[in-house]
C-alpha cells in the first residue's frame, strides 16, 4: 500500500474470472462493462497453452464483421489505462456514457477464464504484471448461487484479509474454510507480495438458471463504483435488471411450488433486514426456515450472504 493515500488512492486492479466464481456471469459482466467504458489497452495476456485444458475450456469459433472466421482461445488478459493518472471528466461528457471520477485513470482490469492447471505459476505471472504496473491494491469480484429471493436487493458481501484495508473501509474479514477458486489463490499471492486486496461477492438466486443475471451485475457495479471512486454509467442495465425480475415473476406465477419457495426466502430475508430484529430473533427465524427446508444450515445465511466468499461457489463451470 502506498504510504499516505490508503487503499483507494492508488492504482487498483479489478479482477473477475469466468467459471466457478461467476454465477449469473455477474462478476465478468461488471468488469466487461468497465472495459467498454474505460480508455484501456492490453498490458499482458497469458499463454493459454500453459494454463488451460482445452477439453474442459474449449476454444470457440466466431465470424467477425468482415466475414472472417477465427478461433478464440481461453485466456486471461490484463488491461491498463492508456494514460495513467488522475482523470476528471465533466458531467456533460459523463452523460454520454463515459466513466468519470478522480480515480478513473488508475483502474486496471484483469478478466479471463479460470485456469485448469498450474495455478501457482499463473498467480506468479499475474502478480509480476501487477507489480510491473505499480498496482497498489486488488479488488476481486465474484458471484455465487445462494438461497436468496430475486424480488429483494441482491446481497453483497465485502471482505478483506488485510487488516489495514478492513480498518480503512470498515469491512469484515471472511471466516470461510473450504474449497476455493482462483480468486482466493490470487488474493493470497497478492497479500504475500505486499499488495492489499478486497473482495466483493454477490449472491445470485439459485433457482434462476438462465444467465446472465443483470440484477446481480448491477449490484456489483453499484458497490464497485463506491469502492474504486469512479462513476460508472449503467446504460441499459437498469432496464434489463427490471425485465429479468419481471420474467421470473411470470414464471413463479405459473408454478405454485416455486412461488411458495420464493415466499419463504422473502420471509427469511425480510426478518434479517428488519430494523427491530434482534440477533436472537433472526437466529430463531432462520432455524425455522431451515427446518422447513430440511437442511442443517451449512449452505449459507438467511440473507444469502456466505460465511465468506465462495461458500457456495456454484457458478457456471465454463
Amino acid at each position: 500500500m502506498t504510504d499516505g493515500i490508503g487503499f483507494l488512492g492508488g492504482r487498483l486492479l479489478v479482477v473477475a474470472f469466468e467459471g466457478w466464481n461467476d454465477a449469473g456471469e455477474a462478476a465478468t459482466g461488471a468488469v466487461r462493462a468497465l472495459k467498454d467504458l474505460l480508455d484501456v489497452e492490453v498490458i499482458t495476456e497469458v499463454d493459454p497453452e500453459l494454463y488451460f485444458d482445452y477439453q474442459f475450456n474449449r476454444p470457440t469459433v466466431s465470424t467477425n464483421e468482415d466475414g472472417v472466421r477465427a478461433i478464440g482461445w481461453p485466456s486471461a488478459i490484463m488491461y491498463g489505462p492508456t494514460a495513467a493518472g488522475p482523470v476528471s471528466v465533466p458531467l456533460a461528457e459523463d452523460a454520454e456514457l463515459r466513466v468519470s471520477g478522480t480515480n478513473a485513470g488508475n483502474i486496471y482490469l484483469l478478466i479471463g477464464t479460470e485456469p485448469s492447471r498450474s495455478w501457482k505459476s499463473f498467480a506468479a505471472e499475474i502478480l509480476d504484471a501487477a507489480l510491473a504496473a505499480d498496482v497498489s491494491g486488488v479488488v476481486f469480484l465474484g458471484a455465487m448461487l445462494a438461497d436468496v429471493p430475486h424480488t429483494r436487493p441482491i446481497s453483497i458481501f465485502v471482505s478483506s484479509d488485510n487488516s489495514k484495508v478492513r480498518g480503512e473501509l470498515q469491512i469484515e474479514r471472511s471466516n470461510y474454510e473450504g474449497p476455493v477458486g482462483i480468486l482466493s489463490v490470487l488474493s493470497d499471492a497478492a497479500e504475500t507480495a505486499g499488495i492489499p486486496t478486497l473482495s466483493i461477492w454477490a449472491s445470485v438466486p439459485h433457482y434462476v438458471h438462465n444467465a446472465p443475471s443483470p440484477k446481480a451485475m448491477l449490484a456489483l457495479i453499484d458497490k464497485l463504483e463506491e469502492v474504486i471512486d469512479v462513476v460508472i454509467p449503467r446504460g441499459a442495465l437498469v432496464t434489463e435488471a427490471a425485465e429479468w425480475e419481471t420474467g421470473i415473476d411470470v414464471l413463479a406465477g405459473e408454478d405454485e411450488e416455486m412461488a411458495a419457495y420464493i415466499a419463504q426466502l422473502e420471509q427469511a430475508r425480510d426478518t434479517v433486514d428488519s430494523p427491530e430484529a434482534s440477533g436472537e430473533a433472526i437466529a430463531q427465524e432462520f432455524e425455522k426456515y431451515l427446518r422447513k427446508r430440511g437442511t442443517d444450515g451449512r449452505d449459507g445465511r438467511a440473507d444469502g450472504r456466505p460465511d465468506g466468499p465462495g461458500s457456495r461457489p456454484e457458478g457456471p463451470r465454463q
